[in-house]
């Protein structure tokens, strides 16, 4: 066995040990982490009443903002996506990435792109 292959063989079993004696939440916040780290293709809706208002697409993540002065969380959510502006479900061209943000007492849902 080469040096490589058993250096990630022992990362590995390492790797998985650590992650068997997490409880699920710490093993959910990991893989938060590694996915912001390594981004995702995320889409949000955000719906007016039972009617779809806006799309965004290829956000990497939702955040959660945060109080200059106290640090508390704020009620109000924000990213970077392409807005959708024709609802297709495509980044067509002239879609431009924009920044939004959305109230924690919107209707919207955040998921990761299926296609």
């Amino acid at each position: 066995m080469t040096l490589a292959i058993r250096t990630a063989a022992i990362a590995l079993v390492s790797i998985t040990a650590m992650l068997s004696g997490c409880t699920q939440e710490q093993q959910n916040k990991i893989k938060r982490d590694i996915q912001n780290w390594t981004g995702t293709d995320g889409v949000m809706e955000v719906y007016a009443g039972q009617q779809l208002a806006r799309r965004f697409l290829k956000i990497d993540k939702l955040s959660t903002a945060l109080g200059t002065d106290d640090g508390s969380p704020r009620e109000y959510r924000f990213g970077y996506g392409v807005l959708d502006e024709n609802l297709n479900g495509v980044v067509d061209e002239g879609e431009k990435r924009v920044y939004f943000e959305v109230s924690n007492f919107s209707t919207y849902v955040f998921f990761e792109n299926p296609r």
